[in-house]
């Protein structure tokens, strides 16, 4: 992949209901390339006590957010409508659309575009690079709104939820109001 501009980098928190054991740094960094949205997501920590997945084939697979997992949710500012992205360490993706908060589109869209993605591991950080491709973004509007999240799997089976805000007492990525990001589409 292309080494980009440095973007900005958006710190996650994590939900007081799932403190994690280990002190852990969580962050993404968001940002445009010519073919797509840049994200780029730092775990900082001893990485070697949390359990991240092994690299398999790279591919659509279901439940990677029950282990450590990065997201991203995405909608059209002002829209019900949005898309759910899960990207594992291990080379796997899935990519939703929902009609409405936890809502699955169950038509026969065309499946959505395969991002590309690039793993790091140091025995202090781990990094993922992101490239999703304009094709699976919502483009009907000038600006996103997304959710930036992760799911943190420790060895011994906890699993701690990070955002950019939690806005429920319970961990819910899918809700309106954890798209707190704003990104303008870019310009064609």
């Amino acid at each position: 992949m292309t080494p980009t501009p440095s973007r900005p980098t958006h710190a996650l928190h994590c939900h007081p209901a799932t403190p994690p054991g280990l002190p852990l740094d969580v962050s993404v960094s968001a940002g445009w390339t010519a073919e797509s949205l840049q994200l780029v997501y730092a775990i900082a920590g001893n990485i070697a006590a949390l359990r991240v997945p092994a690299p398999t084939r790279p591919g659509p697979a279901d439940g990677l957010w029950q282990h450590t997992c990065l997201e991203a949710f995405v909608s059209a500012k002002g829209e019900a409508a949005y898309r759910e992205f899960n990207f594992s360490p291990s080379g796997q993706w899935a990519a939703y659309r929902f009609d409405g908060e936890r809502v699955r589109d169950i038509t026969t869209a065309p499946a959505l575009p395969a991002p590309a993605m690039q793993l790091a591991v140091a025995p202090t950080l781990l990094t993922l690079d992101v490239h999703l491709p304009l094709a699976a973004l919502p483009s009907s509007v000038p600006h996103l709104e997304l959710a930036l999240c992760a799911v943190i799997e420790e060895l011994d089976g906890r699993l701690s939820y990070w955002a950019l805000q939690h806005p429920c007492e319970r961990p819910d990525f899918h809700h309106p109001a954890a798209r707190s990001l704003r990104l303008a589409l870019p310009q064609n």
